[in-house]
């Protein structure tokens, strides 16, 4: 069992023992505390040390919490702290406004408390004098273009002209009400810095490795940040490159990374830079031979071999072209892809899990040329053997982690240059068939809206569609008209595949609950008062508006004919057996 220090302290107690010397590790967050936050814990303070605007309403017995810091002795002995920074860090910056305001003091509580603030500081020596060279307290942020900002705030309570930091506004914050605190209650100032550092509490948590502070971290906060896999990663990085003397090369290109990842991956849980490294992670595992379906944890993979994947000169270099490529696709970069296979990266876009931005990532890293291009005739082909694959698999074998054992297989021939073809996985002609069409294709399940959106380009003049625009899937015949009359003679059939078709949201709520003979007119663009909107860009709505009617005999042609493209399309792609 891990062994674990937790002993409530009050902030002098903690920050003035002569051992304490706190580091903020490279792979910190940056400080990111506001005026609102700052306000609310000068309050907080405030109205605890004079309660009611009375300083002597204060029981000394009482204390106030304000968290824990979860912190592990490095190799050379710093408190690296994992969580608590911002609130230390801001803490530093309150103590240094108050002890910058004594100068000036020379009434005998104000000496004392400047004495036990400059004790929180800096390190002092044998005799209990303060080095003033030397900080209690260090900032190694790898992104942090300001931490040096802070420690020349908390050496000399100066700040230098032009300084916007966040780090400045805060302290200069502080200073602007340690003015009015001064000026409301002059005989009394000491007490309030007094009380802060006698007794506000903070529960130092000091674990034995970094491991084990970042498991506690998950364990307590609730409300905070924790550390993303990718801020460790980026640590390691940090220090590989410090070897090589390109600490400040790797910083721009880590900076680089966080903003594409942004604006390109929205994962449920998790980082976009997170969701980086996992994309990337398939790759090293199908360089390793890993066909392996049970997956470890972004953090245990990497940490394998202490980090080797991370320490070598290419890795950076993969990952933002890798970012880059995904970036193009949410893009819909026409200079980097044909229309063709922008169409198909559509449909995958609405793919019923996520298993085939993995292996399209695979593939990328492998297949790429000059400037990360694709040859284009080849990627068409990969991208509509797994669009078949990964979507009859849905339905046949459901659930992500069936799905895992083919596509895993694959990963490993693709860096071993071989094609993709599911060969082993293929599909027996009458089962599939028959699970197709005894399927239950709710709107609920993913794989609904999958087959629907890939129906909607087996017209040739369907245009490319915006994949950042919202897409509905609508029940042709209304649901709530089959509960209200009961008009078709199969329940089962409102559900079918045949009674849906992609649209636009908008035109979606529109189209609401009416009768056909409405929703031709709203789908067409043309209002049920005679005004006119937008019609549908999904191209099929031009043969359905053609219709006289959409009852159960067309729900079931049309049913019929989006199956029997699909199986045609397992066909083609050599994928029945």
């Amino acid at each position: 069992m891990s062994k674990l220090n937790v002993d409530q302290k009050a902030i002098f107690d903690l920050l003035s023992d002569k051992k304490a010397d706190f580091l903020i590790p490279d792979y910190q967050r940056p400080y990111a505390w506001n005026e609102q936050q700052c306000q609310t814990l000068w309050d907080d303070i405030f109205l605890f040390s004079f309660p009611d605007n009375d300083y002597e309403a204060f029981d000394d017995n009482e204390e106030y919490f304000l968290g824990s810091i979860v912190a592990y002795k490095n190799e050379k002995g710093k408190s690296e702290v994992i969580d608590g920074q911002q609130r230390l860090t801001t803490l530093m910056l309150i103590l240094r406004a108050f002890y910058d305001k004594f100068s000036n003091m020379q009434d005998r509580n104000s000496i004392l408390t400047r004495d036990r603030i400059e004790k929180c500081i800096w390190k002092t020596d044998t005799f209990g004098t303060a080095d003033k060279s030397t900080l209690k307290i260090d900032s190694e942020v790898a992104t942090d273009d300001d931490k040096e900002e802070f420690l020349e705030i908390l050496r000399s309570g100066v700040v230098k002209q032009g300084s916007k930091s966040q780090y400045v506004l805060n302290y200069q914050f502080f200073q602007r009400k340690i003015n009015d605190f001064l000026q409301a209650f002059p005989s009394f100032f000491p007490y309030l810095p007094a009380r802060i550092l006698s007794n506000c509490i903070l529960l130092p948590i000091e674990a034995e490795s970094q491991d084990t502070a970042l498991r506690i971290f998950s364990t307590l906060n609730d409300r905070g940040l924790p550390l993303s896999d990718a801020d460790i990663f980026k640590a390691q990085f940090y220090k590989y490159y410090g070897t090589l003397n390109k600490k400040d090369e790797f910083i721009a290109e880590w900076k680089s990374l966080e903003e594409i990842t942004s604006s390109v991956f929205s994962p449920i849980t998790g980082t976009p830079m997170d969701e980086l490294f996992t994309r990337y992670m398939y790759f090293l595992r199908a360089k390793d031979g890993n066909k392996s379906s049970t997956t470890e944890a972004l953090r245990k993979f990497y940490e394998r071999n202490k980090y080797q994947h991370l320490k070598q000169l290419n890795t950076i270099d993969d990952l933002k072209m890798l970012a880059l490529f995904w970036k193009s696709i949410v893009d819909q970069d026409s200079t980097r892809f044909s229309v063709d296979v922008l169409k198909k990266l559509f449909v995958l876009n609405y793919a019923p899990n996520g298993m085939w931005q993995h292996i399209t990532s695979v593939y990328f890293l492998q297949h790429r040329e000059n400037e990360g291009r694709l040859e284009n005739d080849r990627f068409n082909i990969f991208l509509d053997r797994i669009t078949a694959f990964i979507f009859a698999y849905a339905i046949t074998n459901p659930g992500v982690n069936a799905l895992r054992t083919p596509v895993y297989d694959e990963m490993v021939n693709i860096v071993n240059g071989t094609e993709v073809t599911f060969s082993k996985y293929k599909f027996n002609a009458t089962q599939v068939r028959s699970f197709i069409e005894n399927y239950v294709f709710t709107n609920q399940r993913g794989i609904t809206r999958s087959m629907i959106t890939w129906y909607a380009y087996t017209f040739p003049e369907q245009q490319l569609l915006d994949i950042k625009e919202i897409y509905h899937l609508e029940h042709i015949y209304p649901k709530k008209r089959q509960q209200m009359e009961g008009g078709l003679n199969k329940e089962e059939n409102i559900d079918s595949l045949g009674n849906k078709v992609l649209l636009e949201s908008n035109i979606n709520i529109r189209a609401s609950d009416y009768r056909f003979e409405d929703k031709r007119k709203i789908y067409s663009g043309k209002q049920r008062r005679g005004n006119y909107k937008d019609p549908s860009k999904i191209y099929e709505i031009i043969k359905l508006v053609g219709y006289e009617e959409f009852e159960e005999k067309q729900i079931v042609d049309r049913n019929i004919s989006i199956i029997d493209q699909f199986f045609v399309f397992l066909q083609r792609q050599d994928l029945i057996a």
